[in-house]
């Protein structure tokens, strides 16, 4: 391997040492111990003491030594000379003899205690590279993973161009390998049909593993038919034997990843081992990916079908109600005639009397308005029938799987499908139709047999319903598996159950937490039983919790004061040159590698990838950006975002600037990163889609709507970003931002809206470790709960009304810290389970153990709520912090009035992003503008309290511009001199 005095030759890589350090990073990475001056003074001479106090601190923090002197810059060199003692000069003269430097070299390893790169650490790196390009990482990103692995490891960083050819071999022979061994598992017939998938037909302009690609359009019945033909067309392809079931699920998930990345031109051009690996991963990946649309798609369908069908008998109940009011007044008016007639007087005459077309007009509007409000609804949802048959027996025709005690939905599954088949007669009594709902019973029998539309209807639904509580699953699917395949299994549970108790600080006996918590909830209680009198939030009037006034915070003219000077303080600045000086301090377009095979198409790619990341994130769309800049085409554009930006480069940018913002000295004023808040912000969507939803509140009865789904720090940086349906609570994904969190921020603390609150979540985060402090807009309807039954609460006494089972906590404490576990370490997206908890039926002893949990943590929560004014204030403040990022986003997503042009969802999701992105890059230069103009204040005399720039937004927008020609002027950086960030 490398002779170790060889790191002194000129073929090292350069460290990045800043040419203008500050004061904060002097002392951070300029910094002389007394060991270190103890070795510096052996040497011998001013100029050898200065060289080697500069090769000691840059092989300390960046591993490799200076290769020539005159890139370390003199502000550095002084620096270290005034902690020698020694005068100031203005260069740093040259080595002398070679062995001198060879000599050196040795003695500042051993002083740091820096081992070699040889032969053994060689092997080991290789072992670990060897992983990470089985899991898909490019050689670029490898190359700044291993660095930091040699620095932990504490082994000197070999030569550049060595480290660089040994991940080039490595990656290269480990996923040579890999490919190879998927693809020796494929049987011939597989490999020749995979051929024919990336071809594109003669006369035709897409190949049919382009067609497989395809993101459901909107949730027709049309559309699910359709899917279900790709879905056995995959299926037909997979069961001649692809063999992979025996793989990591990771490798298989990863390259199926990369398959669905690259086109079929892009396949065609790779090695056949290669193609065909990607290809039949991603084939294994799409079978679980249409699994999981179908059922959401027949989800939102049957829900549409719903919904259609209350409306169509609200819409008839408003014609029929005049002209049943109408003929009740006809009929009654004859039944008094009637009363009244002359005994004498003939039928023929009472009826001319009265006028019998009029009688009979008047009973069809009161049977029809009877029917109406009887069977109404049926009726509706019977309309509808035929379009739901045109997918519900292929539907149906799935791999189904019942939990226990749901085997009956199974039989009535087969029944359906026999009956389609022609292979067993008519519905009868005695088939299952428990499930059919209760107001439609007194409709199902007619003759001795069931109706067959009422009951496939029914069981519809049922399998809908069962699907979203996971009493009923698809094993091949992602989302939809068996609930106990969403988290630990028994083998590996007992292998972690230890280590599980105790990263998560829970003790082993539940009752031991349990009555940590009731001594809490009664301290709580007996302290806001004590403040009620002269509580000025809340009161209890006959029995009733009842809120005084708002939780607003009030705004002082002193605090608008200085939000006016400092938003009049920031520049004006393109947001190109905005994203260029954030790049400069930070460096976050490092992040983005792109997947191996790509091919520069560009000579500026950093301008390609920062006008990219404008078009998505304003809403601009690649084509239009295309015709925004000069040099940039189109297809460049769109070459840039298919190679460049995927979730996993997205997430990682965003972690940079999220972690620089963190260790900003001023950001430290708004918080401490521990505490954060999540909400939805809503935009319309023009076509249809799986998120589109209709949302009459803000976007009427006729346009559709998605919601982004944020999470933002006390620090106003957004750290999680989820695109969702307008339909579902938001407490569905509330968690899952939390779990998923890569950046530095330790949260602790998270608050919410009504819309993100559940009992469940109450109950997952306790045992989480978080402390989930909810706004709840229906506070006095909530009920509180107790544990002590004789305890006496004063007047709160009539709200804690309610009951826990805390024996049944007990019973399921294990189950529970095997849960929350499997969440913690991302074995299952945490908005999946959270849908099954809130489907789960009364039996499901799990789920009511969890939420007897969040029972109790609700109630501690709304006791300290209502009690402690400054809890409320910390509460209203952070929502407000997510209500300023919703004000910024819709600043800079400013296209197309602010609206998504398409509901696929991997686009959404790369705008959502990219539209994070760009508020965190905005939030860090404002940072370190508003710090600039702060010390400005300061130097004149003025005061600046901590509390009140804690109330000062950093997300001003109106001086950011998103619109116009992008780099197009010469640009003009920032004046202000980046803040110093904090170890």
């Amino acid at each position: 391997m490398d002779d170790p005095a060889a790191t002194t030759t000129r073929d090292r890589r350069r460290p990045p040492i800043a040419a203008d350090p500050s004061e904060d990073e002097l002392a951070r990475h300029w910094s002389l111990t007394p060991s270190d001056l103890a070795e510096i003074v052996r040497c011998r001479g001013s100029d050898h003491r200065r060289r080697f106090a500069v090769q000691l601190c840059v092989l300390r923090t960046h591993g490799r030594f200076l290769d020539d002197y005159r890139h370390a810059p003199i502000k550095i060199v002084n620096h270290l000379s005034r902690q020698l003692g020694l005068a100031p000069v203005l260069f740093l003269d040259r080595p002398g003899r070679t062995q001198t430097e060879r000599t050196q070299a040795l003695r500042i390893r051993r002083h740091l205690g820096l081992r070699g790169f040889d032969r053994q650490v060689a092997a080991d790196l290789r072992d670990w590279l060897r992983q990470g390009a089985i899991e898909g990482r490019t050689a670029a990103d490898l190359r700044l993973r291993a660095e930091d692995r040699l620095r932990g490891w504490g082994i000197m960083l070999p030569a550049a161009s060595t480290l660089d050819r040994l991940i080039t071999a490595e990656v290269t022979h480990a996923t040579t390998r890999l490919y190879e061994t998927v693809t020796s598992r494929l049987p011939a017939n597989f490999r020749a049909a995979i051929d024919l998938l990336i071809e594109v037909p003669e006369g035709d302009a897409r190949s049919s593993l382009f067609r497989l690609k395809d993101y459901p359009k909107s949730a027709s019945a049309a559309t699910i038919k359709g899917d279900i033909v790709r879905l056995r067309l995959i299926e037909d392809l997979l069961d001649t034997g692809a063999g992979l079931e025996d793989l990591d699920p990771r490798i298989v998930r990863q390259l199926g990843q990369l398959g669905r990345r690259y086109d079929a031109g892009d396949l065609r051009r790779f090695a056949k081992p290669k193609r065909d690996a990607l290809v039949a991963c991603y084939l294994v990946e799409a079978r679980k990916t249409l699994l999981d649309q179908l059922v959401a798609m027949n989800d939102l369908f049957l829900t549409g079908m719903n919904r259609r069908s209350r409306n169509a008998v609200e819409k008839q109940r408003k014609s029929l109600r005049r002209r049943s009011r109408d003929g009740l007044t006809c009929v009654l008016g004859a039944v008094d005639a009637l009363v009244e007639a002359d005994g004498d007087e003939t039928v023929a005459a009472f009826r001319d009397a009265l006028g019998t077309p009029a009688l009979v007009e008047a009973s069809r509007a009161c049977r029809a308005y009877e029917r109406l409000e009887t069977r109404g609804h049926l009726d509706a949802m019977l309309a509808r029938y035929g379009t739901l048959r045109q997918y519900l027996p292929a539907f149906l025709a799935l791999p189904f799987q019942a939990a226990a005690g749901s085997e009956t939905l199974v039989q009535a599954i087969e029944i359906s499908l026999g009956l389609d088949a022609g292979r067993r007669g008519a519905l009868t009594p005695d088939d299952p139709h428990d499930f059919v709902q209760k107001e439609w019973r007194p409709h199902l029998v007619s003759d001795g047999k069931l109706d067959r539309a009422i009951w496939e209807i029914s069981l519809a639904l049922e399998v809908r319903d069962a699907l979203r509580a996971g009493s009923l699953f698809l094993a091949q699917s992602r989302d939809h598996v068996s609930f106990w395949n969403l988290i630990y299994d028994d083998r590996n549970w007992r292998e972690t159950r230890t280590e599980a108790y105790r990263r998560l600080d829970l003790p082993l006996d539940g009752r031991v937490f349990l009555t940590r918590i009731a001594a809490e909830l009664d301290q709580a209680a007996k302290a806001a039983a004590r403040g009620l009198p002269g509580n000025r939030f809340a009161s209890v009037r006959n029995g009733r919790l009842k809120l005084k006034r708002r939780d607003a915070l009030p705004v002082p003219r002193a605090l608008r004061r200085l939000r006016t000077s400092i938003s009049a303080s920031l520049p004006r600045v393109r947001i190109e040159d905005l994203l260029q000086d954030v790049d400069e301090w930070c460096g976050f377009t490092r992040a983005f590698q792109p997947l191996g095979g790509y091919e520069p198409r560009g000579a500026d790619q950093h301008r390609s990838l920062l006008a990219t990341l404008i078009a998505h994130g304003t809403n601009l769309g690649l084509a239009t950006m295309s015709q925004s800049v000069d040099d940039l085409t189109a297809e460049t554009l769109q070459d840039t975002s298919r190679w460049f930006l995927r979730d996993a480069t997205l997430k990682a940018a965003n972690t940079i600037l999220v972690d620089h913002h963190h260790g900003l000295k001023l950001s430290a004023v708004w918080g401490d990163g521990s505490r954060s808040s999540s909400d939805g912000q809503r935009f319309a969507v023009e076509r249809d889609g799986l998120l589109g939803s209709f949302y009459p509140r803000y976007f009427g009865y006729y346009n559709r709507a998605l919601a982004l789904y944020t999470h933002t720090s006390d620090q106003h940086s957004v750290y999680a970003t989820q695109a969702i349906s307008c339909v579902p609570r938001e407490a569905g994904f509330v968690l899952g931002g939390i779990l998923d969190n890569d950046t530095a921020l330790p949260i602790r603390e998270h608050m919410s809206d009504t819309h993100g609150f559940t009992e469940h979540l109450f109950g997952l985060c306790a045992l989480l470790g978080i402390a989930y402090m909810p706004r709840l807009k229906d506070l006095p309807d909530q009920v509180l709960c107790r544990v002590d039954r004789t305890a006496d609460y004063g007047p709160l006494q009539p709200l804690l009304r309610g009951k826990v089972d805390l024996d049944l906590i007990a019973e399921q404490w294990d189950q529970l810290v095997r849960l929350v576990a499997s969440l913690r370490d991302r074995l299952t997206p945490a908005h999946v389970v959270m849908q099954r908890l809130a489907n789960a039926n009364g039996s499901d002893r799990l789920a009511g153990a969890l939420r007897a949990l969040g029972r109790l943590m609700k109630t501690l929560h709304i006791l300290r709520y209502i009690h402690e004014e400054p809890l409320r204030a910390a509460i209203q403040l952070q929502l407000n912090r997510g209500e300023f990022r919703h004000i910024l986003a819709k600043w800079l997503f400013f296209a197309n009035q602010g609206g998504f042009r398409s509901g696929d969802y991997e686009e959404v999701m790369n705008k959502a992003s990219c539209l994070s992105l760009l508020s965190n890059a905005v939030l860090i230069w404002n940072t370190i503008h508003i710090a600039r103009t702060l010390d400005q204040f300061r130097a004149a005399g003025q005061e600046v309290k901590d509390e009140d720039l804690a109330r000062v937004s950093p997300l001003a927008h109106a001086h950011v511009i998103p619109n116009g020609s992008y780099f197009q002027s010469p640009r003009r950086r920032a004046e202000a001199t980046p803040q110093p960030v904090m170890a």
